[in-house]
């Protein structure tokens, strides 16, 4: 049995650790709710791009463009979108897992030209020791999105897709639902059918709050889709009958591309709130672990010193007994 300087030594060292890790959660909390706000803030944007694009493409179906060309897959862009930090959870090891699995699919296929853009240092970090062609460093961006780094990204994607340098690219990153879950996204970006998707198909995320519990993420679901259901009982039709200048090619020309920068940023701002909530989980975990450690720490140092007491006590009236 570990002595009492031991036991309170450990208990000293449980200690300061559970201040650093509630420390760390308090923090991931705070800029939690700062990707929250960031999030919010982008919506409107999108989905009323997304809904000018998305009109246009249906009002004129016959209208074309270089993005939707679809040819045989021999190169292949993996952007990955991972943190600078850990400390996450499976946050990381999650996305690199998934990265691996796309890695071997293609290559099962046959595909060995495969570049990636690491977004963040574990990713770079991961493919450096893989040994795979990795098409720059994204450091900055994990820590503070950026939407014009994100548009030259984008740009960057779409020339080599034009020119024929890459037949795919694929955004692997964690998609933003509820502080409570993060869902493992594996998107196609390039080639896009942007006429075939759903409008608003990823806008589900629940920015009113940063808690993670069972209970409250099933009463924010509940109130959701009631609020859903009184919402569409009293929406009304949007008029789409637009006036295009100077046409519809230049129009389109120019919204594509905002387009894809805005998928682009919205997948770093998925991933960035992400790894804040899972951190912030994590976190709460192991605070959690310290606590009961203490626990039993408390009790161990308590029953050993009860022992002490007792054996001191035995030993004092043994010697009175035998004098």
């Amino acid at each position: 049995m570990p002595s009492l300087k031991e036991i309170k030594t450990r208990i000293a060292s449980v200690n300061n650790t559970r201040k650093i890790t509630s420390a760390m959660k308090m923090v991931a909390s705070s800029k939690l709710h700062h990707a929250q706000t960031a999030i919010q803030n982008m919506l409107p944007y999108e989905n009323l791009l997304e809904h000018i694009l998305k009109s246009f493409l249906v009002t004129v179906p016959e209208i074309q463009n270089e993005f939707e060309e679809m040819r045989k897959v021999k190169r292949v862009a993996l952007v990955v979108f991972t943190s600078n930090s850990s400390l996450c959870g499976g946050f990381n090891n999650n996305v690199l897992k998934l990265l691996q699995n796309a890695i071997d699919e293609y290559t099962a296929a046959g595909v060995e030209d495969i570049v990636v853009y690491p977004i963040g240092r574990k990713g770079e970090e991961y493919a450096g020791k893989r040994g795979l062609r990795v098409a720059g460093s994204f450091l900055a961006l994990a820590d503070k999105p950026n939407a014009g780094d994100c548009a030259s990204i984008s740009q960057e994607l779409r020339d080599k897709f034009v020119a024929g340098e890459v037949d795919r690219v694929e955004l692997i990153y964690h998609h933003f639902k509820s502080a409570g879950s993060q869902i493992l996204t594996r998107k196609t970006f390039l080639p896009i059918d942007l006429a075939t998707e759903n409008i608003g198909r990823e806008n589900d995320r629940d920015l009113s709050s940063n808690v993670a519990t069972a209970k409250a993420q099933e009463y924010l679901c509940k109130r959701r889709t009631d609020e859903g259901k009184q919402a569409s009982a009293s929406a009304h039709a949007i008029n789409d009958n637009f006036i295009v200048e100077p046409d519809l090619d230049a129009v389109l020309s120019s919204l594509i591309p905002k387009e894809l920068n805005l998928q682009v940023f919205t997948a770093l701002l998925d991933s960035n709130a992400s790894e804040h909530a899972a951190r912030m989980v994590a976190m709460q975990t192991a605070t959690d672990n310290a606590d009961e450690l203490l626990r039993v720490l408390n009790l161990q140092y308590n029953k050993s010193r009860q022992q002490a007491i007792t054996n001191e006590l035995l030993d004092i009236v043994g010697g009175s007994v035998n004098n």
